[in-house]
């Protein structure tokens, strides 16, 4: 029943900033936990960011500490994902999940229920 659509991506130059959007319909999505996956060819798919529904706890990639953020805007029913700092290696279709808000939110893509179509983000010069 719900359904999550991400948007914001682009092609930018290294060092460059995207901030993603995924908006939520049919549910609200503070009541989930909320997770960004990137999948880039040839590569399986991998955690970003995630944020806890019940306390807001953050946690981020060893790849992109100090260089994305995570927050959310439950009025519009939306979590952002604010990349600063872009590499070529950051590449790839970014993904926003939900999973159901049971305990606090990982960087497990299998444990989240809902996905996104994914927007593609391209970081070259």
């Amino acid at each position: 029943q719900l359904q999550l659509v991400e948007s914001g991506g682009g092609l930018v130059q290294p060092g460059g900033s995207l901030r993603l959007s995924c908006a939520a319909s049919g549910f609200p999505l503070n009541y989930y936990n909320v997770g960004w996956f990137r999948q880039a060819p040839g590569k399986e798919r991998e955690g970003v960011s995630c944020i806890s529904s019940s306390d807001g706890n953050t946690y981020y990639a060893d790849s992109v500490k100090g260089r994305f953020t995570i927050s959310r805007d439950n009025a519009k029913n939306t979590v952002y994902l604010q990349m600063n700092s872009l590499k070529p290696e950051d590449t790839a279709v970014y993904y926003c999940a939900a999973m159901e808000s049971l305990s606090i939110a990982t960087m497990n893509p299998y444990e989240y229920d809902y996905w996104g179509q994914g927007t593609q983000v391209t970081v070259s010069s």
